[in-house]
């Protein structure tokens, strides 16, 4: 096998591609910064332990895991940065009010996320820490829609969900192990046949509103049909799916409502959201509310953020050529330093072409070069 070939759904990245997802790395970070989130960047190595969020089972079959070779224990390389980063909060920060973080930085996957995925995103989000109401739902979810804008990522599809419904029912039920397992997995597939065999031995009352789950998907009115068919105890998130909806409809395109809608349950607490994209067959960016992750770290706390991955929203964007550069020759020349560190200072890309030979200067990637005339060095068009 040659020895240059890499593992399938790994792939590097060329100029063109790196520049632009670099910018695009920017302009997110520097709108979170400017909305008062401190960046952090943990390491890409840690403990198994410290990167299972409540041992998910999902996250273990995700992470590449090694021996470390110093202590004997095994390590895990990240799959995701979120747990890092509530560690960083509840563990090396300590603070006792609201605290917003970003990060950006590769994850590695054991398998691809989805059709064409790359197994080593780019994970770009934020999370808001300490606070446990509505308003720091909104704020990461606005953040969330204001960052796939400002990439220029248009007709963005908004789909709300809240973990509490289905966690109100089992309560009432007092449903939990294996039937609970079984339930969850049947609505995250709607797999309407199967959850009609579970739900055969319960309540008649409960049996009604497990099964009108998969039908509650759709627009903003699905949460009038919710509240005939569930019961009280869900009613709470259901008014919270309904303000946030409200008040994000001036950000999206569409908000649409999907009650059973159960993606990380084991670990989300509240309203989960996921953005989606018509050049996507996955969603583009996700995120929820995750209270008390931090518990294993050693502090419970309010949580809720963001994430995605910017070498996949860089697909969905279409190709931008790079600005050219501007030659220079290669020679020992004062003014002609002088001018290059100008152009570079006011951001120019100078290039300075050390063969000195026509036939590569294509490969150089100028439309300009500078010229000396009358004693002075001026950029003219090439």
């Amino acid at each position: 096998m040659p020895n240059w070939l890499l593992p399938e759904n790994i792939q590097d990245m060329l100029p063109d591609e790196a520049w632009r997802i670099e910018g695009m790395r920017r302009d997110v970070l520097e709108l979170l910064r400017l909305s008062g989130y401190q960046l952090v960047s943990p390491p890409l190595l840690e403990y198994v332990e410290s990167l299972l969020i409540n041992d998910s089972a999902d996250m273990d079959l995700r992470s590449f895991k090694l021996v470390d070779q110093l202590s004997g224990r095994t390590l895990a390389l990240r799959a995701d940065i979120t747990p890092q980063v509530a560690r960083i909060d509840a563990h090396l920060l300590n603070r006792q009010g609201v605290t917003r973080l970003s990060y950006a930085g590769s994850v590695l996957h054991t398998q691809p996320s989805g059709l064409m995925r790359t197994r080593e995103p780019l994970q770009i989000g934020a999370e808001l820490y300490g606070h446990s109401g509505l308003e720091s739902d909104l704020e990461v979810q606005r953040l969330m829609l204001q960052s796939l804008a400002l990439l220029g990522i248009q007709g963005v599809h908004l789909d709300l969900g809240h973990v509490a419904v289905f966690r109100a029912l089992m309560k009432d039920a007092a449903i939990d192990g294996e039937l609970e397992a079984a339930l969850f997995n049947a609505l995250q597939s709607k797999d309407v046949p199967s959850l009609k065999g579970l739900v055969a031995g319960l309540h008649r009352d409960v049996q009604a509103a497990l099964l009108a789950l998969p039908e509650l998907y759709g627009g903003v009115e699905v949460l009038q049909r919710a509240r005939q068919v569930l019961p009280r105890s869900t009613h709470a998130a259901l008014e919270e799916l309904e303000r946030a909806a409200s008040q994000l409809q001036p950000l999206a395109q569409h908000i649409g409502i999907d009650l059973a809608e159960l993606r990380g349950y084991h670990y989300h607490s509240g309203m989960v959201f996921a953005a989606y994209h018509a050049g996507s067959h996955d969603a583009i960016a996700v995120g929820g509310r995750y209270d008390d992750v931090g518990k294993s770290f050693g502090r419970a706390r309010a949580a809720t953020g963001f994430s995605m991955d910017l070498r996949q929203l860089h697909g969905l964007l279409g190709k931008q050529a790079m600005p050219k550069g501007i030659l220079a020759p290669h020679r020992s020349d004062a003014a002609l330093d002088a001018a290059i560190a100008q152009l570079r200072q006011r951001g120019h890309m100078v290039v300075v072409d050390l063969l000195g030979s026509p036939a590569h200067h294509a490969e150089l990637d100028c439309d300009r070069e500078l010229v000396s005339r009358n004693g002075a060095w001026v950029v003219v068009e090439i």
